[in-house]
């Protein structure tokens, strides 16, 4: 039994506040105390998985001076002071989603190299993640694209070629789906989710 209780549709109401502060303050009390519960349920698995001490981040949105966050997040990755640099593992809502992804954003310094191994080992990324797993090119716009070999070649080589570009992969869930609703069922499936997408984080990290 963990601590996290699910989602409930007041968590995706958050994303319909008007106004920076306001929207912020919910999110602060709201959403930002969760994502970090789930994200400490699966830090240990992540850690003994990889043989790495991982340290969970939530989402700040610090930069923000204006426009009000249309999504938000907890990272666990290897780093205590920061994860945006690192190949890292998301836990995150949009108004109408929950997703997990690796994710390897823009800012990762040793995204060319990256790119260029998971290029060239294909059967890693055919064979090891299932057709139901979902990618992304940019983590701030609230798309997916179906996995398979067409879109995944094109992202990887995006990601490799573009400076913004960026390699995110993983699952997303309706905002009605009803396993989002129990907590245990949702930590298992986000634990299935990451021990898929592990041979993906070993790859990156050893290059």
């Amino acid at each position: 039994m963990n601590g996290f209780s699910g989602f409930s549709e007041k968590d995706f109401d958050v994303f319909s506040i008007e106004g920076l502060e306001n929207r912020m303050e919910a999110l602060r009390f709201r959403l930002s105390p969760k994502l970090e519960e789930i994200a400490h349920e699966l830090q240990p698995a992540i850690s003994a998985e990889t043989g790495e001490e991982m340290y969970v981040h939530v989402a700040k949105h610090a930069r923000r001076s204006k426009n009000p966050p249309n999504d938000t997040w907890a990272a666990i990755a290897n780093n205590k002071r920061g994860y945006k640099k690192l190949p890292h593992f998301q836990i995150g809502l949009w108004g109408d989603n929950v997703f997990l992804w690796l994710a390897f954003i823009y800012e990762l310094p040793d995204k060319e190299r990256i790119a260029e191994a998971f290029l060239e080992d294909s059967d890693l990324l055919k064979s090891g993640i299932p057709d139901h797993y979902v990618l992304s090119k940019d983590h701030t716009k609230n798309e997916a694209l179906v996995y398979n070999e067409e879109n995944l070649s094109e992202t990887l080589h995006r990601f490799r070629d573009v400076k913004k570009g960026e390699f995110l992969v993983g699952r997303r869930f309706s905002s009605d789906d009803d396993l989002l609703k129990d907590g245990d069922a949702f930590i298992n499936e986000a634990q299935k989710t990451f021990e898929t997408l592990l041979p993906l984080y070993k790859k990156a990290m050893n290059v």
